[in-house]
Formats: C-alpha cells, structure tokens, sequence
C-alpha cells in the first residue's frame, strides 16, 4: 500500500520573519506613499502655487525615486555580501531619520534631499524581506507567504491616508519614523536565511551587481523581470498620483483629492496581492497568474482614459479595480527572486524592486511633456503603451519558477 503524503502545514506562513516582513513591508509603503498623498498639501503649506505644485511636486518625487534607484543596487549588494538582515536594519534607520526631517522642512529643495534620503532608505526593505522569506519557507509555501507579505504590507498605504486626515502633514511624517522605530525593535528577533549562511562558508563570490550584465541570459532574465512590473508603477505615479489632473480633464465636477485615490488604489492592491500568490498556487504557474492580472490591468485603465467616466464614486471604484489588477508586485518579485541564485538573489531581487519603482524618472516628465502637446489624456495613453508593450514581451519570454529549489548558486 502507497501511503498517502503528509498533508501541508501552513505554519510556517506565521513564524516571526514573515510576520516583521509584512510589518516592515507595512512601514515601507506607508513611508513611501507618504509624499505622494501629502504633495498637494505640503507644497502649498510650503508657498507653492498649483502650477508649482504640479511641476515641483514630480520633481520632489522623482528625487525620492532616484533614491529608490540607486538604494536598490546599494542593499541588494549589501544583502548578498553581508546578510538579509543587515539590510533589514541598515534601511529601516536610513528612511526613519529621514522621515523624520520631512516633518520639519521649510523649503522645497530641503524636501527634495530628504525625500532622497528617504528613497534611499525605503529601497531596502520589500527586496530583502522578499528575499528572506523566499529562502525561508518551504517552496510549496512560497507564493502563500510572499503574497501575505505584500496583503498586509500594503495597507500601509490606507493607514497613511487616514493618518493624514487626522493630523498635519508633518505629523504624518513623524509617526511614519516613529513606526519604523518601533519595527527596529521587532527585527531583533528575526533569524537569518539558512541558505545565506550556507554559502557565506563557500568561496563562491557574493553580491557582484555588474555580473547581471556580463551574462547575456542572466541580463535578459533581469530586464524581463523588471518589466513585468512595468505597468504598476505607472497606474501608482501617475494614474493615482496625477488623479487630480485626470479628473479635470474627464470632465468630473467634484474635485478629485489625490491622497483618497492612492489610498483607493492601495486597498485594491492589497486585495490583488493577497490574491495572486493563492492563485499562482492554483495554477501551478506564476506566469498564468500574472497574465491575467496583466490583462485585467489593461482592461481597468483603458476604462479609466477612455470610458468617459463622469461620476466620482464610479472614478473611485475603478481606482479599486486598477489596484486590484496591479496587486501581483510580491508575486513579480517572488520571480525575480526564483530567477537568481542565492550569491545574487538579493542584488538581483532588491535592485529590480526599486528600478521598477524608479521607472517613474522616465515615465513622469515623459508625461508631463507630452500633455502639453497632446493632453493629459493623450500623453497618459502613449505612456501607458509603451509600458504594457513592455510588459507583455517580458511576461511571454521569460521561464515559468513555481516550484523551483532555491537552493543554488550563480556561476
């Protein structure tokens, strides 16, 4: 007689590194999303007037993305050469301080640094946590623990919002470095990855950014990866950053706050990603599930330019839907880290979480140069197709992860 498999416990799912991931994940979009819902208000507190606000807000946030860029190469080496945790702890101080400053700038340009810093910071920790978590639990697991990383991390997005609604700007900012105060404290307890530890007793060499793109099949996995991502961050910087804008030119008559959008938005994809890790599972595929979040992102922001939305709660309620159709970011990023072995996964995995999250350096002034042509519709539209054509190729050429050992590493 054939005995029966065990059956699968999902304990492992509620140990204490995927519970302080999903925490800091908690911390690091509220931190993040922080500006991007108090740029109006703060701008004008600032003296900035709303054609100001518009130019010099993209800039501000485009400094906190460059943060993002160059952060993201910083700790992925960091986390490969030293440790998961090392980053963990080194990033959560970097962006609490800066969020901190935040609360007491005067001037725009002191802004712009800090949110720099900030960027810098922040760019540390959804990589490394998803790449811990990756290595630690079972590969049966995976998808389950990522996307319960990403569910709970991203309604620190909402948490923002309200925040914001309750207090000044600038106490938003102090409550957001107190948090991650407050999670320094909690990562004293997480273990490191076993895998980690495994090879730093090898002779195998660690953390070497530049060998992505001395490999021609390792660059071209590294690029697709990032360009899954692609379209997320153009529905988050500018479909929900800009909404204030959109709204104007789809002819809605209630003005439009961007922070309620970006906390609409922010619901949806908490929703989506606590979906598409179980869906994955499902499908024995991470690419099927994916592809079809992909499909209905396109769907949602094609209604959003071009359905003639003129109701605000109809507005809204597809800023739900465009969140849920982008809640595959754990998902994306659980592929990057399935793609690298374990002397690059960190480097690999950090760096393509925040150079998708930088696109907006290209995307944002892309945009704001083209509405001046072609309208806010029509530059949106243009943008938008550059980013799904991106997409889409990298989604049909890249290799299928679900269920690989981790357990490797790059020659």
């Amino acid at each position: 007689m054939i005995p029966s498999p065990p059956s699968l416990s999902y304990r492992p799912l509620f140990t204490l590194p995927v519970i302080v991931a999903a925490l800091g994940y908690f911390v690091d979009v509220y931190d993040l999303l922080l500006f991007n819902i108090v740029r109006v208000p703060s701008l004008k507190d600032l003296g900035l007037d709303e054609k100001q606000v518009s130019v010099i807000g993209g800039t501000v946030l485009n400094w906190q993305q460059a943060g993002l860029l160059l952060g993201g190469v910083l700790w992925g080496i960091l986390g490969d050469k030293r440790g998961r945790l090392s980053v963990l702890f080194g990033s959560i101080i970097t962006y609490s301080l800066a969020n901190i400053a935040c609360g007491f700038v005067q001037d725009a340009d002191t802004y712009a640094v800090l949110r720099f810093v900030a960027g810098l910071g922040l760019a540390g920790e959804l990589g490394a946590g998803i790449t811990l978590v990756s290595e630690i639990l079972p590969k049966e697991l995976r998808g389950y623990g990522t996307s319960l990383i990403a569910g709970v991390g991203l309604f620190g997005a909402v948490v923002a919002y309200f925040t914001v609604v309750l207090f000044d700007w600038r106490t938003t900012y102090f409550i957001g470095g107190g948090l991650g105060l407050f999670l320094l404290l909690l990562r004293v307890s997480v273990f490191e990855s076993g895998m980690f530890l495994k090879i730093r007793e090898q002779t195998v060499q660690r953390g070497n950014f530049w060998s992505l793109f001395t490999n021609r099949k390792r660059l071209l996995t590294y690029l697709r990866c990032m360009g899954l991502a692609v379209p997320t961050y153009f529905v988050i910087g500018i479909l929900a950053t800009f909404s204030n804008e959109f709204g104007k030119a789809l002819g809605i008559a209630e003005p439009i706050t961007p922070g309620r959008v970006v906390m609409f938005t922010y619901i949806g994809m908490a929703v989506g990603d606590l979906v598409s890790g179980p869906l994955s599972q499902w499908f024995h595929s991470r690419r099927r599930a994916i592809g079809a979040l992909m499909t209905l992102n396109l769907v949602f922001v094609a209604v959003y330019l071009f359905a003639g939305i003129s109701s605000l709660p109809v507005f809204y309620a597809v800023c739900v839907g465009m969140g849920f159709s982008i809640g595959y970011i754990a998902l994306f990023l659980t592929v990057s880290a399935e793609h690298f072995g374990t002397n690059l996964r960190a480097t690999a995995t950090t760096s393509i979480a925040n150079n998708v999250r930088a696109t907006t350096l290209l995307t944002i002034p892309l945009f704001q140069s083209l509405k001046l042509s072609v309208g806010v519709i029509g530059a949106a539209t243009i943008v938008a197709s550059c980013c799904f054509i991106i997409s889409f190729w990298s989604l049909a050429t890249l290799d299928e992860t679900y269920g690989k050992d981790l357990n490797y590493t790059e020659s």
